[in-house]
């Protein structure tokens, strides 16, 4: 039967009743099903079937980057967007037939690139006769059965969230996701497809989505007193039992969840926010997940369900559509019913093919819309600055977004009791490639400083507070004795903490000696010439992120909020540039911090 959101949500707050979906119907291909000899099963019946797998597109259609307004590229030379994805799609089908195979993605879908900002924010989808969004175009034209929801799915607000929801020709799972008053499900928590074969009866495929309880933290804004997110773990156990007993042969999860079992979000995050694994090992009864979330490359990894013993196959394509995971089944027929003999898992690169004209030529005048959005001008620059050395250098382009959120926020505390207390600042380097050009700013040099949807807050910390959140930090860089050489690439990303883990407090003097060990390298702490009194009063400007909790940096989280916008920070890195014209460095950098080690500058 045809799926119908409105439909499934009236059914089950009334009666919790299941939604089916029919997948295809035909006949498949004659190479999926086989009469085989074998020593064990002669004469067994088998049917293999493929499901494919993307997660974390975020926006991503086309091989383009809009910050750098050229072809995407990186230093593995991976290519990226929904458009090849649909080559390697049909590749696929075309070998396995087209009736033996499934599509589904993890989550992540409508946030990431300037193509997903504009039809959330400039020509939003939820305008009256708004446009249909993008991702829902490509994703209806390649033919998705079902994608779970990611956490970035929250990230405008429901309103766009439900808006997209209707333009999918897919239903949208979060078997997590529940009302906050009824705590009944406000998504399909999964979806149901058929599998047709000659031989037995048709193969009922179940696909479980599971999103990512963070959300409550990460866009507390949007969903608080609207919807919970309780823990993968315990929706599973609640879910798999029910497929099994409505008949699923195979019961297939799509988790916006990584597989390490950690949270980097500390005592913030009530459940484990990668928590894939952990599911695999404790709720029987489950074939495949495919991996969301973590942004990383797991052809193919095998957990041992403690119950069964029965191995579970995980498998997580790399984010933005870079590649594509191949979960393939062999089914055996056998005492009236189909069963699971074989699952293994791969996954295909998108840099091996080219785009699929279909699909570029769909959002063609889409792509062209936001090219031309983001080359707007919106300003000057009277010198150009780079953000390449800014994981090991205090720079000026991170200077200029630290001087944009002090100064928002001593405005917005203006008149209030906080008015009078000094404003720090913190920001990351978001990308190594990003640059002010001198001349002219466009709208992308300007969105590239900040190419996350994070939003701004005020929080009241004290000046010993401060010192612990900057060695928390300072753990970013590897231990270097005096003497040793120094190579500026092998310095940072110490215990595989990302560049976004990295925060640089603007307004602060202080050296890091990077001879020491983690939690003992913070040294000159001052202000204003000024050694920091531990027990003064500080503001710092801070995005929501940090602020929520994450990457576990002490204080914040706990710290009292002074003010908050709903506003994103790149946004008003834009209003701030085109209000002031013209962008002089002069005027807000300064170097800082330094790395240091036994108090001699490392630079």
């Amino acid at each position: 039967m045809a799926f119908d959101r409105r439909t499934f949500i009236g059914t089950t707050a009334a009666t919790g009743a299941a939604v089916a979906l029919a997948g295809a119907t035909s006949t498949p291909a004659a190479a999926a099903v086989t009469q085989q000899q074998d020593a064990k099963k002669p004469g067994a019946r088998t049917y293999a079937f493929t499901v494919m797998g993307t997660t974390d597109l975020h926006g991503n259609v086309f091989n383009w980057d809009y910050f750098t307004d050229k072809e995407f590229d990186d230093k593995a030379h991976n290519d990226v967007g929904l458009a090849k994805i649909s080559t390697l799609v049909n590749q696929v089908r075309a070998e396995k037939g087209r009736r033996n195979t499934l599509l589904i993605d993890a989550g992540d879908t409508i946030q990431g690139t300037q193509l997903s900002y504009y039809y959330a924010k400039v020509d939003p989808i939820t305008a009256r006769r708004g446009p249909v969004h993008p991702m829902a175009q490509a994703m209806n034209a390649i033919g998705y059965d079902a994608a779970a929801l990611g956490n970035h799915e929250f990230n405008y607000g429901i309103p766009v969230l439900r808006k997209f929801e209707e333009q999918c020709d897919f239903p949208l799972l979060g078997a997590n996701a529940l009302d906050a008053k009824t705590l009944r499900p406000a998504f399909a928590p999964y979806s149901m497809h058929k599998l047709r074969t000659p031989c037995g009866r048709d193969v009922k495929v179940a696909v479980l989505g599971l999103t990512n309880p963070g959300i409550a933290l990460w866009d507390k804004a949007n969903v608080q007193g609207k919807m919970t997110f309780p823990g993968l773990e315990e929706q599973a156990a609640k879910y798999v039992p029910k497929l099994r007993s409505m008949g699923a042969d195979v019961v297939i999860v799509s988790a916006h969840s990584g597989s390490s079992g950690t949270s980097s979000y500390g005592d913030q995050l009530p459940y484990v926010e990668n928590a894939a694994a952990l599911v695999a090992e404790q709720v029987p009864g489950i074939d495949a997940i495919l991996v969301g979330h973590a942004h990383t490359e797991i052809p193919e990894y095998r957990v041992k369900n403690r119950a069964t013993g029965k191995d579970v196959v995980l498998s997580e394509p790399l984010k933005w559509g870079q590649r594509l995971t191949l979960f393939d089944f062999e089914l055996v027929w056998e005492k009236g019913r189909w069963s699971v003999a074989k699952v293994a898992a791969q996954v295909l690169n998108s840099n091996t093919v080219a785009e699929d004209a279909k699909i570029t030529r769909l959002l063609s005048d889409e792509h062209r819309k936001v090219v031309g959005y983001v080359n707007q001008v919106i300003g000057t620059s009277t010198q150009a600055m780079s953000s390449a050395e800014g994981p090991v250098k205090d720079v000026a382009i991170i200077d200029l977004i630290n001087h944009v959120q002090a100064e928002t926020v001593k405005t917005a505390l203006a008149g209030t009791e906080w008015a009078a207390l000094p404003v720090l600042s913190q920001a990351s380097c978001f990308s190594r490639t990003a640059a002010i050009p001198a001349g002219q700013v466009t709208i992308r040099d300007a969105a590239g400083l900040y190419p996350f949807e994070n939003t701004m807050e005020a929080r009241l910390l004290t000046g010993a507070q401060l010192k612990d959140y900057l060695e928390y930090s300072a753990r970013y860089f590897v231990r270097t004795a005096p003497g040793d050489a120094v190579d500026p690439a092998k310095l940072t990303n110490a215990e595989s903490i990302p560049d976004y883990n990295y925060d640089a407090v603007y307004g602060l003097a202080y050296d890091i000696d990077i001879a020491q060990p983690a939690g003992s390298r913070i040294s000159g702490l001052s202000f204003q010439g000024k050694a920091v009194d531990p027990a003064a009063q500080f503001v710092l400007a801070v995005n929501n992120y940090r602020a929520s909790g994450g990457g576990n940096f002490p204080h914040v989280p706990q710290a009292k909020q002074l003010w908050s916008n709903s506003d994103e920070i790149r946004n008003t890195i834009i209003q701030w540039v085109k209000a002031k014209g013209t962008i002089d460095p002069a005027q807000f950098a300064s170097v800082d911090w330094r790395l240091t080690r036994a108090g001699v500058p490392v630079f």
